[in-house]
């Protein structure tokens, strides 16, 4: 697996990448409090299978830097930005958590720059936002996102005692907890140990309630066929989020995304549940052989 320095969108980012040089491109987005070896089941998958799979430490993550803005126009432009700076036109653009926030939105609003789109438990932000208004059990869920709007004390609580908050936030937000042995959260407790890396990485939900108009280009309808793998006992985000109806406004006429459900992983589910995800996603992508153009 190969470290990539990268320029996008006016930032420095750092990346892991693994695959063919000449594969098709594969951009994975990982969420929150996570980084780029978030997927690390992933990418030597893709790898094997003919794609150049890269995964970055996104905007005010990890090795990348620290500095904002984080609303979704800026987050799709970077992932935009990335795709160009790999040296491609076009790239399968796979995101979990933010990151599939972020893979939704460039997808509507960069839609020449993704082939194909794959979502892993992250509700569109359009269908989100309605579903936070309608429904109680899922804004219940999502309270933790108004803990997050408070200054400093977030930031307290998942950096003290050595980031302890951010092991708990992955290990205890998951429902296979042995994913996470205490060796593989080390990197994450370190990463979030950086200066303004907590704050940075809540910046992104902080500028999601601001409710300004996001810049950039007006998000269209996605058109980019869709696979949405869904671990089902996700502790924050219901299933129903992703219903075919309440997707439908934010989709393309035609365009119905494939929906897979993982049975026994959460939220965390490339993590929790890797040889599921795994087969269904290249499965669902098919030979890397005749893609060079993506």
């Amino acid at each position: 697996m190969d470290t990539l320095a990268l320029q996008a969108n006016g930032l420095r980012f750092a990346a892991l990448a693994d695959g063919p040089g000449d594969g098709p491109l594969a951009l994975l987005l990982h969420g929150f409090p996570e980084l780029a070896r978030s997927w690390r089941h992933q990418l030597p998958a893709l790898a094997a299978a003919g794609w150049r799979a890269v995964a970055p430490d996104l905007r005010g993550y990890g090795a990348t830097e620290k500095r904002g803005p984080f609303d979704l126009a800026t987050l799709a432009a970077d992932a935009a930005g990335l795709v160009r700076a790999l040296g491609r036109e076009r790239a399968v653009v796979i995101g979990h958590d933010w990151g599939g926030a972020m893979a939704w939105a460039v997808a509507a609003r960069h839609p020449e720059v993704v082939s194909r789109l794959v979502i892993l438990n992250a509700p569109h932000p359009g269908a989100f936002a309605r579903e936070l208004r309608r429904n109680r059990r899922q804004l219940l869920r999502s309270s933790y996102m108004l803990l997050f709007q408070v200054p400093f004390l977030p930031e307290w609580l998942l950096t003290r005692d050595r980031a302890a908050g951010v092991a708990r936030a992955i290990r205890g937000g998951s429902y296979v907890r042995s994913a996470w042995p205490a060796e593989e959260l080390e990197p994450y407790r370190r990463a979030f140990l950086q200066p303004g890396a907590a704050r940075a990485a809540l910046g992104w939900y902080r500028a999601a309630f601001r409710g300004r108009r996001s810049p950039g280009p007006r998000p269209r309808p996605v058109s980019a066929p869709t696979l949405i793998l869904w671990g089902v006992e996700d502790r924050f985000l219901g299933v129903e989020t992703i219903a075919r109806a309440k997707l439908a406004p934010y989709l393309a006429p035609g365009n119905a995304p494939e929906i897979v459900p993982i049975e026994g992983a959460g939220h965390f589910v490339q993590n929790e549940a890797p040889e599921q995800v795994n087969a269904a996603l290249l499965q669902w992508l098919g030979p890397a052989a005749g893609r060079s153009g993506t």
